[in-house]
Formats: structure tokens, sequence, C-alpha cells
């Protein structure tokens, strides 16, 4: 496991980048659920393990 700080993408717009998905992409996956995400006040955080993880367990 990466240090926090090396694992954590700051924004929709990082984690799209991230993920080779646009940003409004990634709004509508968290909102849904399928994306983890941790949100402080309108502030958008994601980990890149918990990332790659879901897309890992996706069966599409």
């Amino acid at each position: 496991m990466q240090p926090l700080s090396n694992d954590l993408l700051s924004g929709a717009k990082a984690a799209a980048d991230y993920i080779g998905e646009t940003p409004r992409a990634v709004y509508h996956m968290s909102e849904r659920g399928t994306l983890p995400v941790i949100r402080k006040g309108r502030k958008l955080y994601f980990r890149k393990s918990e990332l790659e993880a879901a897309f890992r367990s996706d069966p599409a």
C-alpha cells in the first residue's frame, strides 16, 4: 500500500485523467456510488488504489 499523499487525487478532473474518463462521467459514477469518493464539503477526493480496485472488479 502506498502512502496517502501518493495515493490521493484531488478533484474530478484529476480522477478523470487517471482513469481515462471525462470529469462529468466521474461525477455521475460517484453520485451513483459506482466510484469510491471521499467528500470534504464541496471537494471530492479519490484514492488511486480504490479506483484501480473498482475497475478491476467491474464485470463490464
